[in-house]
């Protein structure tokens, strides 16, 4: 049963749908296009699909990227999704509806799934590929256990690149210039090469200057600027209706600063800015940098065999390197503010291969019965590792590297069934064996504690059940029970703590919603309320006033809550969108205590050994509400359209870590952004000036629990000038 008592008095921010949709109901034209997703393999109407899903696409996902923001721009920018990142521009972490993981270790699982190209993004480091010439984003809430193939318990963010074609010679350009010296230039040109073959290349390149200033060293302009570039070429081979074949190989390398850990940036006590914290400046004698190098390829064949679908789809991700350097105390032996000794560190990883194949049969049938199966292969292989180093002299202290193999395999299977023209039932199954194997293969000045290698395997069934029912044309409801699975997790050990195992993680889901068209399709709206189980939850527990890393399992987490979204036309010249969620996560485990901080100020009961209970905590990094709302306004011109575009998004306050404390709370956030901008030519070229975070919103982000209030901030505002153009 979904609980969801008094919820109606804490998402009063969702019940402006209704004036909204009052205003849109007023106009004639036009209407919206229909959105097709592909979150059940097959490309369907998002009406029809019996999962909460969002599709960012077009104008809106341009919007989003034009300050030159990595992958964590999506954070908060639909429901119940949000990314962060204690690395920079690298490693994001991902939560739907609350749930997680904050884990940063090189080794980290997610129970939120990054498919790009349809091809898993296991390694954290992997799902920081920058977003650019994509055909759309699919957000997928709930578990994806059947169809999806790495650990999806929480949901999928599904990217798919805008593919070549062989009608024509086309493409696009854009270039930006914006504040701290930040350029972005993307391309891509569409090229048939015959009859049967077409090449796309695609290609973005990010720079910012340096803008952050250290005062310990006397540089000016020292850090918080970058360097990125990424590519990717595609191939497409058609000899035939029956058969194609698309090739793809891409890379991306990136250098530039690390996250900046700021000494005792949170006033004690409070969750505010310490007095005489300075956005442009920082005081640290530590070393800040990091660097990344990866490749991949994949090829995804299909054959249509007249009654069936086949398809091959073969994946390889590759980590040629990546190190990161920062001041884990952040700061100097004399401040900002007391910090009991000195520490920083390094980590990386050396080499890292993934393999995956993927073969699935899909029916083409004209009656009531269709189905999808197939099965699935995955194997990778890494060397990550971690250093210390001395801050007075910049030597190396220690040095811990460890390797991972893993080794996963998966039965899957999902039919659907019109019951009749109203009704249709959809069922899946999963079958999955995962195997990690784990040692310690380097140790300098570490005296590893317990063994240095471990083994673990599980196997899992998984299954979802799901119906729809069309209350007329326009309006759907559907309803969704589904599990997911997350094999067992393992950490690397430090000086203190030996390696550490987190056993598999299960959730149950239901979900009940209703999708509609509304007003002749001018606008269109959905609603889906959930709850939700985890048994055995993996959670990472940072080491209170020791720099180490464990990790744990709690006995049950429990997440409920609801998703909404309506957009449309009020006038044919005037069109708005507001969406919302609402999420409540509570761990339940009397028996869970933690390591508390050093020098915070603990709110959570403190046991008789001085750890801290999590008890009746929310998960860490679950915003209660997330609220967004655009609107965007076209003035007809002569030789083309001038616009006004406007964007906004509400974050509640946030939870740092599995304790509460009051100094690593998260505030609030409202971000907003402006576009103002011509296009003519039908659209082929547009000029526009932009601004990100335009009202300059500055919040403490993240923390480091270690020896004094460290954290980190948000992105700064950006103001720049953008051209785009079509051939």
């Amino acid at each position: 049963m979904i609980k969801l008592s008094k919820m109606h008095q804490r998402v009063l921010a969702l019940t402006a749908v209704l004036p909204i949709g009052a205003a849109i109901a007023q106009t004639t034209e036009p209407q919206l296009e229909t959105v097709t997703v592909t979150a059940q393999r097959r490309a369907e109407n998002i009406k029809d699909v019996p999962v909460s899903v969002t599709m960012l696409k077009d104008e809106k996902l341009d919007v989003l990227v034009s300050g030159g923001q990595d992958i964590r721009f999506l954070a908060g920018k639909v429901p119940s999704l949000n990314v962060e990142s204690s690395n920079g521009r690298t490693f994001p972490r991902f939560y739907i509806r609350g749930y997680g993981n904050t884990d940063f270790s090189t080794f980290a699982s997610q129970p939120v799934s990054l498919v790009y190209d349809d091809v898993v993004q296991e390694n954290g480091i992997l799902k920081g590929f920058p977003v650019f010439d994509v055909a759309g984003v699919e957000v997928l809430r709930g578990p994806q256990g059947t169809l999806f193939g790495r650990n999806t318990p929480a949901g999928v963010v599904k990217f798919e690149s805008a593919k070549p074609n062989l009608d024509k010679v086309e493409g696009y350009y854009s270039v930006s210039r914006a504040s701290h010296g930040t350029t972005s230039l993307e391309g891509a040109v569409n090229v048939p090469l015959s009859s049967e073959w077409a090449m796309r290349v695609s290609t973005l390149r990010q720079h910012r200057d340096d803008f952050v200033s250290n005062t310990y060293t006397g540089q000016t302009n020292a850090l918080e600027g970058y360097n990125e570039h990424a590519e990717r070429v595609q191939f497409l081979y058609q000899p035939s209706t029956t058969f194609n074949a698309l090739f793809n190989v891409h890379s991306r390398t990136t250098d530039g600063s690390a996250r900046l850990f700021r000494a005792n940036l949170i006033k004690k006590g409070t969750n505010d800015f310490a007095d005489g914290y300075d956005f442009d400046k920082i005081n640290t004698n530590g070393l800040n940098f990091q660097n990344l190098s990866t490749n991949g390829a994949n090829a995804r064949l299909t054959w249509d065999l007249g009654s069936v679908k086949l398809f091959s789809i073969t994946g390889y991700e590759g980590i040629d390197n990546y190190y990161t350097r920062g001041d884990i105390d952040g700061g100097t032996p004399t401040g900002p503010g007391f910090i009991p000794f000195q520490v920083q560190t390094g980590g990386g990883i050396s080499d890292l291969k993934q393999y995956s194949q993927e073969f699935r049969v899909e029916s083409k049938n004209a009656g009531p019965l269709n189905w999808q199966t197939g099965v699935y292969y995955f194997k990778e292989s890494g060397t990550g590792y971690s250093n210390n180093f001395d801050s007075n002299t910049q030597a190396q202290t220690s040095h811990l590297a460890s390797h991972q193999n893993n080794t996963a395999y998966a039965l899957f299977g999902s039919a659907t069934y019109d019951v009749s023209s109203e009704l249709s039932v959809r069922g899946g199954l999963r079958y999955t064996h995962d195997q990690k194997d784990f040692r310690t293969v380097e140790s300098t000045n570490v005296t590893q504690i317990g063994p240095k290698s471990v083994e673990e395997s599980k196997s899992k069934v998984n299954w979802d059940l799901s119906s729809t029912y069309k209350l007329n044309k326009d309006v759907s409801a559907y309803a969704r029970v589904a599990t997911g699975f997350r094999a067992p997790s393992i950490a690397a050990a430090s000086a203190s703590v030996p390696i550490t195992v987190a056993d598999a993680e299960t959730i149950t889901s239901y979900e009940a919603g209703i999708k509609a068209d509304l007003f002749n399709r001018r606008a269109r709206a959905s609603l889906s309320v959930f709850n939700y189980d985890i048994k055995n939850q993996q959670l990472t527990v940072v080491g209170g006033n020791s720099n180490v890393t464990k990790l744990i399992n709690a006995a049950k987490t429990a997440g409920r809550g609801l998703e909404g979204e309506i957009e449309g036309f009020v006038t044919p010249d005037f069109k708005v969108s507001l969406s919302g969620s609402y999420n409540f996560t509570e761990i339940k485990d009397p028996n869970l205590y933690v390591a508390k901080c050093a020098q915070c100020t603990i709110t959570d009961p403190i046991g008789a050994n001085g750890l801290v209970s999590i008890n009746g905590n929310p998960l860490p990094q679950a915003a209660k509400y997330i609220v967004n709302a655009t609107a965007r306004y076209n003035w007809p011109l002569a030789e083309g359209n001038l616009f006004v575009l406007t964007d906004w998004s509400y974050r509640s306050k946030i939870n740092f870590f599995l304790y509460e404390s009051k100094e690593f709370t998260g505030k609030e956030m409202i971000e907003g952004g402006l576009r103002v901008g011509y296009n003519w030519d039908g659209g082929k070229y547009e000029v526009a000036a932009f601004g990100r975070n335009i009202t300059n919103t500055q919040r403490i982000i993240g923390g480091i629990d270690f020896n004094n209030l460290t954290g980190f901030v948000n992105e700064p505002r950006q103001l720049g000038l953008q051209f785009r153009g079509g051939f």
